[in-house]
């Protein structure tokens, strides 16, 4: 915007304070994130002797400039959103759902295809849980395994493997808002210290080669033994195939590589390393442009769809990410004020520099204050929207450069806890209507799950920040959540001992 930054003391965290306040009052991102911009704008535009209007006009200024920085950015999210709905209407995951029936013969491999599957698809989370529930339904009940564990091996591997997978609507987003710290390559490097999304899906593999459950997910498994057998209905067969799912998507990651190769100049003698790191939007924004292309060629010869239905596909692709971009911009917009504009990052640095906090400890309290805010608002995105550029201002410094990763880490650990449990939460929606599962038994069934992991990572992040090493920080965790389900196995045994005891007392 070319305008001089002011120091507006402690005004300058009055911006993101507004906008967590009504987020958590009114469960509300989009207008709670647009009101603490203009709360931004008025602090430097009364400071410089402007007034309201002018306070108006630079909001508008500042989203308007972090559209055009960010351009690569929006094509590439519309064009996703167009090849999930495109893929999805071509009938390919119904034709791989008949495939697998035929294939899965036990209940343990039916939960180890429904959780592959979900780490597999990782492109969106909610075209995760759409298609894997989808496909995996008929396969499931067949195998007497609840609606309420498949709603929650949906859930468990969506938002975790997008916020791990460097070719996803979700990594994007993230680098996006961390260009600073170093975009896509700062978001590589908080994968290992997303001890939320690798503990959990170290725990849906767990749960799914064994028969292990505790607490409401235990009692939902068991009272669906105790039904009837219901008779199998017969399979419609689909119009597409298994190609049809999984070429076009198999063509935008291969695509997406190359084309963040090309881009960099990898091919003119650049690094690899240093090719894709160069404009890895780009890169993406290439592939998911020649899955559309593989897909159009694929589906319009065999009449899978029309033209006509392409385009609506598309159009109707760009309409389901007009709310992501919406929480986007606006996070934009409130980290450009308050990083550019009045100073925020300055201010809270020293603060917390001079108040004798130790920066060791912020990768924990980071990840808590992140799943209270996740689960308060039902929204990762607009979570680490409004926190991510709040944490890379406060982890300035030489101390605090060595926590900015984990504390990133943190943040988005924090953000999908919270998006994966809260009622209110998009994700969590769509796994209910995937799994055809009642919404609220969703809900109750997998918090248990869900917490036990956020509690071991809290501690694990105690250990990531005073290790600064994320390999300490992964094995506390894993031996801790290790303990847990020893200690909740020896629980349950003992509990079945007493029952069948008092059992016993009372034949007698």
């Amino acid at each position: 915007m070319g305008l001089e930054m002011i120091h507006a003391g402690w005004l300058s965290i009055l911006p993101p304070v507004v906008a967590i306040v009504l987020a958590l009052l009114t469960k509300e991102v989009y207008s709670s994130l647009f009101l603490g911009v203009l709360t931004g704008m008025c602090i430097y535009s009364f400071s410089t002797k402007g007034g309201i209007l002018q306070a108006v006009t630079y909001v508008f200024d500042m989203m308007a400039g972090k559209i055009g920085q960010n351009g690569y950015m929006i094509i590439f999210l519309v064009l996703l959103g167009s090849l999930v709905v495109i893929v999805t209407r071509s009938g390919g995951t119904a034709a791989y759902g008949q495939w697998a029936i035929r294939r899965i013969q036990t209940k343990r491999s039916a939960k180890l295809t429904t959780a592959l599957l979900g780490l597999l698809i990782f492109l969106d989370d909610g075209f995760n849980c759409l298609t894997v529930g989808t496909v995996m339904r008929p396969i499931t009940d067949k195998h007497r395994i609840s609606r309420e564990k498949l709603a929650y091996l949906l859930d468990a591997t969506a938002a975790p493997i997008c916020i791990i997978a460097p070719i996803s609507s979700w990594a994007v987003a993230v680098a996006s808002e961390v260009e600073e710290a170093g975009g896509l390559n700062a978001f590589v490097q908080t994968i290992p210290y997303n001890l939320y999304a690798i503990l959990t899906i170290a725990m849906v593999l767990f749960l799914s080669a064994t028969s292990f459950d505790f607490g409401p997910m235990k009692k939902a498994e068991e009272e669906l033994q105790s039904l009837p057998q219901p008779t199998e209905q017969e399979s419609v067969q689909a119009r597409g195939t298994v190609l049809d799912l999984v070429l076009p998507i198999a063509t935008l990651i291969v695509t997406a590589i190359l084309g963040m190769a090309y881009v960099g100049g990898f091919f003119e003698g650049v690094g690899f390393s240093e090719a894709i790191g160069e404009n890895p939007v780009a890169g993406l924004t290439l592939g998911t442009f020649a899955g559309l292309l593989v897909a159009l060629c694929m589906y319009l010869p065999r009449k899978l769809m029309t033209m006509q239905e392409f385009v609506a596909g598309i159009l109707d692709g760009i309409k389901t990410m007009i709310p992501a971009l919406t929480i986007l911009i606006l996070a934009w917009a409130l980290g450009g004020v308050c990083r550019e504009m009045i100073g925020t990052g300055n201010f809270v640095s020293q603060v917390v520099s001079g108040g004798g906090l130790s920066f060791s400890l912020i990768p924990a309290i980071v990840f808590a204050v992140a799943a209270f805010l996740s689960f308060s608002m039902g929204t990762a995105w607009g979570t680490f929207g409004i926190l991510l550029p709040i944490v890379s201002m406060l982890c300035t410094g030489p101390e605090g450069a060595e926590v900015l990763i984990p504390s990133l880490g943190a943040t988005l650990a924090g953000s999908v806890y919270g998006d994966h449990c809260s009622p209110i939460s998009d994700t969590t929606i769509l796994a209910s209507t995937g799994a055809q599962c009642d919404h609220l038994r969703h809900v109750e069934t997998q918090l248990p799950y869900a917490t036990l992991v956020a509690v071991v990572c809290f501690f694990g992040y105690l250990a990531a920040g005073f290790a600064r090493n994320p390999v300490a920080a992964i094995a506390v965790s894993l031996a801790l959540l290790g303990l847990a389900f020893a200690a909740i196995h020896f629980l349950q045994k003992r509990a079945d001992r007493v029952g069948q005891t008092a059992g016993s007392g009372l034949k007698q």
